[in-house]
């Protein structure tokens, strides 16, 4: 009989930090590694917000606060909300944890009873799927495809929702794809939930600042306001203020599942860390104006790494709207052999032979749901990317 929690089994490891500790492990050995796995900009956090993080820290505010967060960020959070989604909350429909992948977790382990679905679209976020399993619910994934832009369409939404569906789980910008919604797109999906009340929507928006040329972020509670009452809208600071490793991710939503996801955090981890807190309200209520700049080189990378796959023999890699990943297929490699004698049967010997015969580490498809690719992320400098792609090109010119 075995120690460990039967659930456990049915939870795999995240396979992007396997990824990243295997490429670090591989460097620290003397390997020559180009790490295109992690999905943290390269970029340092902004000095304004540094510097209120040691203001914090001087003032002495390092003591224990709110279970899910200080008045003060969660007041930033409510003028966000307003300012960039034109959405109206009060300070107690907000939750702050620490980080989104606890924002989302203390929602499913709050709402999901045995049998209770959650639709997920792929290709989806790793931890999608194992948390659910965690908190004993059944995940539903509705497939999309390279045709369809990677994105869920609102015949695929409605065949997929039963009795038993308590939540979509929807990102956009999409982590891995970067597969962005339109407002119209979006609106044939909220639709659909509007015609199915016992639906609730949780949306995670945290690549929301990294959208690129034309297309413009949109948020579901935000195209159809009567979704309001049963969408839980996430987002953080990770990705667009550089503050992967602060921890801080925050939820708006009803009061009754913010009051809930308070009760599931004050019995698991108490309050995030209080000198990130204090850096995040000045990253919300701070200067915005280097999120463009910032943009700007992101772009430049997604074109770069775009045209350099897409040169590749037998890739294909659509642009994507936002976020900093690309999503390239491998359906023309299948079936052939590398020059170090690895048979490409899918996308997991795909990658696995790229990082042992050039030294580039990417993710395999099939951890996010959707084969044969494999994902890429160019937060990573110009010159990296480029050698990168130069070594992915080789690698697949020299496929027998």
């Amino acid at each position: 009989m075995s120690f460990l929690s039967a659930t456990l089994n049915r939870v795999k490891p995240s396979p992007t930090i396997a990824v990243t500790n295997k490429a670090q492990e591989l460097k620290a050995a003397g390997h020559d590694i180009i790490g295109l796995g992690a999905g943290e900009p390269d970029f340092d956090t902004p000095q304004n917000i540094k510097d209120a993080a040691k203001a914090a820290i001087d003032a002495g505010r390092t003591k224990y606060t709110a279970v899910d967060g200080i008045a003060e960020l969660k007041s930033a959070i409510v003028t966000k909300l307003k300012r960039d989604n034109d959405l109206d909350y009060s300070p107690a429909q907000v939750s702050v944890s620490g980080g989104g992948k606890q924002v989302l977790f203390n929602a499913l382990l709050a709402t999901l009873n045995e049998g209770d679905e959650v639709i997920i679209p792929a290709p989806y976020w790793v931890s999608y799927p194992d948390m659910v399993v965690l908190c004993g619910g059944t995940p539903v994934i509705a497939q999309a495809s390279l045709q369809t832009g990677f994105k869920l369409t609102a015949d695929q939404l409605e065949a997929a929702i039963t009795p038993n569906t308590k939540w979509l789980i929807f990102n956009s910008p999409s982590n891995p794809t970067g597969a962005g919604y339109s407002w119209d797109e979006l609106k044939e999906l909220t639709d659909v939930l509007m015609r199915h009340p016992h639906v609730w929507v949780m949306t995670d928006d945290m690549y929301e600042h990294l959208a690129y040329g034309d297309f413009e972020f949109c948020t579901p509670a935000q195209v159809e306001p009567r979704l309001y009452d049963r969408t839980l809208t996430i987002n953080g600071v990770s990705k667009a203020y550089a503050m992967t490793g602060w921890r801080i991710g925050y939820a708006a939503g009803p009061v009754e599942l913010i009051t809930a996801m308070r009760k599931v955090q004050s019995q698991s981890t108490s309050n995030p860390c209080s000198v990130s807190q204090w850096a995040a309200v000045e990253a919300l209520n701070g200067p915005q104006d280097f999120l463009a700049s910032n943009n700007d080189v992101f772009k430049r990378r997604r074109d770069l790494v775009v045209d350099m796959l897409n040169a590749s023999e037998g890739i294909q890699c659509p642009t994507p709207d936002g976020a900093f990943y690309v999503y390239p297929s491998i359906a023309g490699l299948i079936g052939k052999t590398s020059a170090g004698g690895t048979v490409i049967k899918d996308d997991e010997a795909f990658a696995t032979a790229l990082l042992e015969e050039t030294g580039v580490a990417v993710v395999f498809g099939a951890a996010f749901g959707l084969s044969p690719n494999f994902r890429v992320s160019y937060a990573t400098s110009d010159d990296a990317l480029k050698e990168a792609c130069s070594r992915i090109q080789g690698f697949c010119s020299k496929l027998a």
